[in-house]
């Protein structure tokens, strides 16, 4: 049987080393993380370029993932199995939140809505499974905005609908709002959509650690979030274990 072919586990090598990275990396710290000549790292890197896999930042020259990887990594993923490896989460997290939730996925530059369980009292609810919801206006939406640079420029098409005086409308916003999510590892929509409504949401993750969903609970403002805007720390808790535990069973090993 033939060896394994060098060239082939370097441009991996270097595929795992961005995923794995907070942030953009420039030729010469993955030539040095990697222990390769640069001008070997910058061939690869071209390479991945030209069909896709990796892209390079005009102003910083660094590299980062590109949208043709990232829609490899979520295509082998149904949506009928991400709903039913976190449903019995979700309604873990419905009883321990005492707050709705959602698992939504992207589809056509919004959030699909693919599993939602009630919040656990008498009140009247409407089932939202099957709802396209804004990217830009959610957490949910944020948190799948954040990871997908597709998703991103699927805004910028047309101009981000206003739905109340708190949803973030121009690119620059949405942008640093991007940032926060992958800083933080959550996101958060105070009234953005619905005056008066909150939602905190954490990244779901497949094989390689790869985003291919969101989980989140949605409420009152006044429950969901403290006085400050930010999110009540219990609902986050609960929202990142849940993340967590579902990103376990889809196969993401650090999570």
């Amino acid at each position: 049987m033939p060896g394994p072919i060098q060239s082939i586990e370097r441009a991996a090598a270097i595929l795992r080393l961005l995923a794995r990275g907070s942030g953009r990396l420039g030729v010469g710290e993955i030539a040095e993380s990697l222990e390769l000549a640069k001008g070997t790292a910058h061939g690869i890197l071209r390479t991945l370029q030209g069909v896709g896999f990796v892209e390079q930042d005009r102003d910083s020259g660094k590299y980062q993932l590109g949208a043709a990887l990232l829609h490899l990594g979520t295509s082998y993923l149904d949506v009928n199995e991400l709903r039913s490896r976190a449903i019995n989460w979700a309604d873990a997290l419905a009883a321990r939140s005492g707050e709705a939730v959602r698992i939504g996925a992207p589809l056509e530059g919004r959030v699909l809505v693919v599993h939602h369980v009630f919040r656990p009292d008498d009140s009247l609810q409407t089932l939202d499974v099957g709802t396209l919801l804004p990217l830009h206006a959610t957490a949910l939406g944020k948190v799948l905005l954040a990871y997908d640079t597709t998703l991103v420029a699927s805004l910028r098409t047309g101009e981000p609908e206003a739905y109340t005086r708190r949803t973030l409308v121009t690119q620059t916003a949405i942008k640093r709002a991007c940032g926060k999510v992958r800083e933080a590892g959550w996101a958060v929509d105070n009234g953005e959509m619905i005056s008066g409504e909150a939602g905190i949401a954490a990244p779901i993750r497949g094989h390689g650690g790869i985003v291919v969903g969101a989980i989140g609970v949605s409420g009152p403002a006044d429950r969901v979030c403290e006085p400050d805007g930010s999110p009540n720390a219990r609902l986050l808790g609960h929202v990142r274990d849940a993340a967590r535990a579902v990103s376990r069973d889809l196969g993401a090993s650090r999570w």
